[in-house]
């Protein structure tokens, strides 16, 4: 096992992964920007070290800083968290070269997994279920380009092949509009993603988002940890996220599972990982891959009773999974309201000092959160600022903890999206479960009218 751990991340992850480690025995070591300096997991570290001004592209992007910071503190590995460079083949590659070990899939793995295209491929082969669309990056003949779109039907999406995050995707309704939206999306992945490859898919008109997560060993071995439903998202932004996924057949879930454990088996995986799908009419169709753990791993640790970034550090040691497929069990249900320092329904952003934060307690509630009183929330990173997970022993139960949470959560100085989760603990659609990833933005767009 690893003596040491360097955290190459901030906020709430980079504390979620040190209380792992500490609770293993093993010394961290926290790289920071000047903007986190007095961040709560900088103080609790056994070492820090600044790589940078407060821009992340100057320090938390700034590879060679974060390689220096690991060899000057002796760290045996490389934790990357969520975002950043979690995804970043290169940096994994750089990482592994330098004679470290990254925590997380193979530099190869990451490539992959990484290039839409590539891993829509992969996915076919394994059988796990795509949605309908071309094989492959779309030519550059317009002719083609129309034959396609008329053999899938519209509407169609084009999607950077590079893309994420619900950048560089562009939905067409029609032919007149198909081949002005080709272009831009690609000058669009070129300058964002510096790849300007994109493919087209049917464009789905009412799904659900809902993912699987994994974990698979360097030994051939790989489980699916059941599901979560993140369909309430803005902007394809997730606000909500919930596991199990409500209404979900016992049977299909575990189809879908098993496939994207021996997909995992296939492409040699190793580590956490997530098989993001859409759900729509009782079908899945699988969208993209996340090589990292996921902002909204709780849910599924608390289901499960599996501590996600604990299993990370092993798998990364070398270790095998103690558990197979049949001891998995999920027990009641779990949902996560991602507090942001932003304006509940404008949504713009709110950095400043936290002049009063009181966090939730109480039976099934789970606060992770790096924020405190005093605590100044900068402007020049994502505006999550915590998060509320709330466990019962049925959903119901579940939803009721969490409108008890949200109503005992303080936070002045800033302003956050609380009231924004509250309102949607008591919509009735919510409530009834199975919304659609566009529900959120349509019910924001018809407060905005009736208004």
């Amino acid at each position: 096992m690893f003596e040491k751990i360097l955290i190459a991340n901030r906020g709430e992850i980079a504390l979620r992964i040190q209380r792992a480690c500490r609770e293993m025995g093993i010394k961290t070591v926290v790289v920071h920007s000047e903007a986190d300096a007095d961040a709560k997991y900088v103080k609790l570290a056994d070492e820090s070290v600044c790589i940078g001004p407060a821009p992340s592209s100057l320090s938390y992007l700034n590879i060679p800083a974060i390689i220096s910071a690991a060899e000057v503190t002796d760290a045996q590995a490389i934790h990357p968290g969520y975002g950043f460079l979690s995804e970043n083949a290169d940096f994994s590659e750089r990482v592994e070269k330098c004679g470290f070990v990254f925590i997380g899939p193979r530099a190869e793995t990451i490539r992959l997994m990484g290039d839409k295209v590539s891993a829509k491929i992969a996915m076919r082969k394994a059988g796990v279920p795509c949605v309908p669309g071309v094989e492959g990056a779309l030519p550059d003949n317009p002719a083609e380009i129309i034959k396609i779109a008329r053999s899938i039907g519209y509407p169609v999406i084009i999607k950077a092949s590079g893309g994420g995050g619900g950048r560089g995707m562009r939905v067409v309704h029609t032919e007149a509009a198909l081949l002005g939206a080709v272009t831009m999306t690609k000058s669009e992945a070129q300058a964002a993603f510096n790849n300007p490859m994109v493919y087209m898919e049917k464009y789905l008109e009412n799904p659900r988002h809902i993912e699987f997560q994994i974990l698979a060993d360097q030994h051939g071995n790989a489980v699916y940890l059941g599901e979560r439903d993140c369909s309430m998202q803005r902007r394809n932004q997730k606000i909500i996220e919930e596991a199990p996924a409500p209404l979900l057949n016992t049977r299909l879930r575990n189809k879908i599972g098993e496939r994207c454990a021996e997909a995992c088996r296939k492409i040699g995986y190793r580590g956490a990982g997530t098989f993001e799908f859409l759900y729509e009419n009782g079908e899945f169709f699988f969208i993209e891959m996340n090589t990292r753990v996921q902002v909204e791993h709780p849910v599924t640790e608390m289901i499960t009773g599996i501590d996600i970034v604990r299993q990370q550090i092993l798998i990364a040691a070398g270790e095998k999974l103690t558990f197979r497929q049949r001891d998995i069990q999920m027990r009641g249900h779990a949902i996560e309201c991602r507090i942001n320092a932003e304006h509940p329904y404008k949504f713009t952003p709110s950095p400043g000092r936290i002049t009063s934060w009181h966090a939730p307690g109480g039976p099934g509630i789970r606060v992770d959160s790096h924020a405190y009183n005093n605590y100044y929330v900068p402007q020049h990173y994502d505006s999550m600022v915590g998060k509320v997970i709330a466990y019962g022993d049925n959903r119901e139960q579940a939803m009721a903890r969490m409108r008890t949470a949200l109503s005992e959560m303080a936070v002045e100085g800033i302003e956050t999206n609380i009231a924004l989760h509250r309102e949607l603990l008591l919509d009735a659609a919510f409530m009834g479960g199975g919304t659609s990833i566009h529900y959120l933005e349509e019910r924001l767009a018809k407060r905005n009218k009736d208004k």
